[in-house]
């Protein structure tokens, strides 16, 4: 197995293992503590800890780092229905469709992913909610200082000695040779050599989307946006590296393997290195408040462990 195919699964398997088993027995539903009276159960205890091994590159995290996190989801689940936000199901949607995307797949693929696995779907959708509702409170609570100054980017930018690129939005279309699940890193190779060859005969997406899909167990996905900015460096830069009506490298995920053809690319306002920096210093920003605001949060609340 290749290292790529190795890390999209553990990718895969850390986001599975935030989740709640469905139907835990009652022995494991035993309390091991209570924020405000509502409990955290031995399940959530227990997938926590393995969450924070995966996530920490194998090296076991201890029952209080676990407990501790467990605590701040509790507080922040409280403190959103204390101000009485309430997050829609489209907005919960649209960042499980970014997760899901991220590990190869669709919403309704990812679901099946969780349940094949015995994992519940819902309870995963309850985490997202409690995240963007925490977000959307830090953001109210503290909006005058999150505020990022022009030239404070300026001057953050000058000190990493970066440049400034141009930043772009990218019209794509994802194209997915699909393997079955269970297949020999043989099967994902030689799949691979035939994304190659879709490649090299890829000349525009008019024909080429259309010659993708005359292939055997090919999807053509739906058209995406995306700006620099919603991209990672080395993804930025194939796309960027990709002439309009081509393919980009194949990438094994896990469904399959992924291309992603280049169907427009419009030059933006502004720089790549100042909508990253914008967006780096906003998010550390809105973490510092976050975390005192936690922090004053469990200096006022009833916490049990058990």
């Amino acid at each position: 197995m290749t290292n790529t195919l190795r890390n999209r699964f553990l990718g895969l398997a850390a986001l599975a293992i935030c989740t709640t088993i469905v139907a835990a027995p009652a022995s494991a539903q035993q309390v091991v503590a209570r924020v405000n009276g509502d409990p955290i159960t031995a399940v959530d205890l227990a997938q926590r800890l393995r969450l924070l091994q995966v996530s920490g590159g194998g090296k076991a995290a201890t029952r209080q780092a676990a407990l501790d996190e467990l605590i701040e989801q509790e507080l922040k689940l409280q403190t959103a229905r204390r101000y009485k936000i309430e997050v829609s199901e489209a907005e919960i949607n649209q960042q499980l469709a970014s997760i899901a995307s991220r590990v190869g797949g669709d919403i309704a693929a990812f679901g099946r992913q969780l349940q094949g696995a015995g994992l519940s779907l819902s309870s995963f959708k309850r985490k997202i909610q409690a995240d963007i509702a925490w977000n959307g409170i830090v953001r109210g609570k503290f909006q005058s200082r999150l505020q990022v100054r022009e030239r404070d980017v300026t001057d953050a930018i000058r000190a990493k000695g970066q440049n400034d690129g141009t930043a772009y939005t990218f019209t794509l279309r994802p194209v997915l040779l699909v393997v079955p699940n269970g297949s020999n890193p043989a099967v994902y190779e030689s799949r691979k050599r035939e994304a190659e060859g879709l490649r090299a005969r890829f000349q525009s997406c008019d024909e080429g989307l259309q010659l993708a899909r005359g292939l055997r167990d090919v999807v053509v996905r739906e058209q995406l946006t995306r700006s620099s900015a919603d991209v990672g460096a080395k993804q930025r830069e194939i796309l960027e590296s990709t002439a309009v009506g081509k393919l980009t490298p194949p990438d094994i995920t896990s469904s399959g393997i992924e291309l992603f053809a280049v169907c427009n690319k419009v030059a933006g306002k502004g720089s790549v290195a100042e909508t990253d920096m914008r967006q780096q210093m906003m998010g550390e920003r809105i973490s510092d408040e976050g975390k005192k605001y936690l922090r004053e949060l469990r200096r006022q609340s009833s916490i049990q462990i058990l």
